[in-house]
């Protein structure tokens, strides 16, 4: 969950619905646009021709195909929406992919509506920039589930019963299992096939259609998963890559709960250590004490919720969404003062305002955008649930003593996934990418949605991986941090690779 936060909550992009690419006029070939063979059955897709068409400021838009099912190409197709922003340089590097994450981000949007933020200009200058929205997501062939009223439930509905009781552990499981049911019976068989791997090569593909040898791309979040998972499976094909608040593919869906349960925590302490220290915060005290009354505050709204104006009921699960909301930048940490100041006080709708930003909810009641549905779709492709009683009960016992404020309300995580019409078959592995030219890896101290332990890991685990340390607050750093921006500019620009971490401080 806390990877969907990463992206709906970087401050940076407004998440609605935009204008749809163009159409895709495929053509048949013996070699994609790049010269390279391809297998017969991919020749239809490696070789399309993308009708850009304008979609308005400096953008061009299009749409490309892709098999639904890469294993078995001839049974049936996907729509994957593009967006480019055209360099006008006569000294063109290529094109740069950009993924801002989710999973279920719209890198559409992202491009639409921040190009500045996804790549800075200099960038821009070099390259064609290019958002598409993975399969399942956005103004590609998307996941459907709910409708909006159904979602409003689904969301902030408080589930009956006790935490962890028989009670509350039923109406969940069936919560869980109405979402699942009603993903599968509305967007039908893409579901079965919207897993990162399924992605990774529809980024091949997309990386040759526009004329590219190897793939430019920059990932932020999730964005870091899915292009390390290419490197793995294209090495030969990776060019200048760089991964930004990275993901660690060997951890389980309980590796990550856990750990992003402790970098919250810890960013929470971050947070009330500077509050304390400056006039005007919320709490008089010490930060130890202003912590153990942020633990009051849950379980008291999860006993007695609040009533917002709208007639919703806060409760813990919205309460620490809204409290995630500003920790993803610390830019935002002053939110975090209206915020308990107005629970205190028993009141909800500020609480709401925030949590209806991560979830991508208008204030009519409609929602901008699938995220939070693609969001669960394409975790429980890529993460085997855990069904085991005995095991569960000992994972939570251990994300609860790891995160004391956190952990408790994020038990029982696996119940949505284990309600899922198609488990996951992924086992949580190393990537090497083997061969590869260069990857930066940047990873953030303070990063409480992907914890720089995880880009320490997947540095090392990539052959040839480089560590870019930001020491500061905040998830991911390429907007965050002058130094690694200009880090990362030159690597994308000159093709510098450091000789050694920068380890950046400002």
């Amino acid at each position: 969950m806390a990877a969907a936060a990463a992206l709906a909550l970087s401050g940076c992009v407004s998440w609605f619905a935009g204008q749809n690419g163009a159409s895709v006029a495929p053509t048949a070939s013996t070699s994609s646009p790049t010269g390279e063979n391809v297998p017969a059955d991919l020749e239809q897709f490696y070789g399309q021709v993308l009708d850009w068409q304008p979609c308005g400021g400096s953008f061009v838009c299009a749409d490309a195909t892709a098999p639904l099912d890469w294993a078995n190409p001839g049974s049936g197709t996907v729509k994957l929406a593009l967006i480019k922003k055209p360099t006008t340089s006569s000294n063109k590097l290529g094109t740069l992919f950009v993924n801002p994450g989710g999973p279920g981000g719209s890198a559409y949007d992202f491009v639409q509506q921040s190009a500045d933020y996804a790549a800075h200009p200099s960038l821009q200058a070099q390259y064609d920039l290019i958002g598409y929205d993975p399969r399942g997501t956005g103004h590609s062939d998307a996941v459907h589930c709910l409708t909006d009223a159904e979602r409003d439930a689904y969301l902030y509905d408080i589930i009956p019963g006790t935490r962890g009781s028989q009670q509350w552990i039923d109406a969940y499981t069936a919560t869980s299992k109405d979402f699942a049911q009603k993903c599968a019976a509305n967007t039908g068989p893409l579901l079965q096939f919207i897993d990162t791997a399924s992605t990774t090569h529809d980024l091949d593909m997309l990386r040759a259609v526009v004329g590219d040898s190897k793939l430019n791309y920059l990932g932020y979040s999730y964005g870091t998963f899915l292009g390390a998972e290419y490197a793995n499976n294209f090495p030969d094909k990776v060019g200048r890559m760089v991964l930004d608040g990275a993901e660690d593919p060997t951890s389980s869906g309980f590796d990550v709960s856990i750990s992003q349960a402790v970098g919250f925590e810890q960013a929470l302490k971050n947070y009330l250590s500077d509050c304390v220290s400056r006039s005007g915060c919320w709490y008089t005290g010490t930060a130890d004490a202003a912590l153990t009354e942020i633990q009051r505050l849950l379980a008291q709204v999860d006993a007695s919720p609040i009533r917002a104006s709208d007639g919703r009921e806060l409760g813990s699960t919205n309460l620490l969404t809204a409290i995630f909301y500003p920790l993803y930048n610390k830019g935002n940490w002053p939110r975090l003062d209206d915020l308990f100041t107005s629970v205190e006080a028993g009141q909800a709708d500020y609480a709401f305002q925030l949590a209806d930003a991560y979830n991508s909810r208008n204030p009519d009641g409609s929602y901008a955008d699938n995220l939070i549905e693609s969001f669960n779709a394409i975790s429980c492709a890529d993460y085997p649930a855990t069904t085991d009683p005995a095991v569960i009960a000992q994972q939570n016992a251990q994300i609860v003593a790891a995160s004391p404020t956190v952990g408790p309300y994020w038990t029982y995580g696996d119940i949505p996934c284990a309600q899922w019409p198609y488990p996951s078959t992924r086992v949580p592995a190393a990537v090497t990418a083997a061969g590869s030219d260069p990857i930066l890896v940047v990873g953030t101290t303070g990063d409480p949605a992907t914890p720089y332990k995880w880009a320490e890991a997947l540095a090392s685990q990539l052959e040839n991986g480089h560590l870019v340390t930001f020491q500061g607050d905040g998830h991911t750093a390429y907007n965050s941090s002058s130094c690694v921006a200009a880090t990362v500019d030159a690597y994308f620009l000159q093709g510098t690779v450091p000789s050694a971490d920068p380890k950046c401080t400002t």
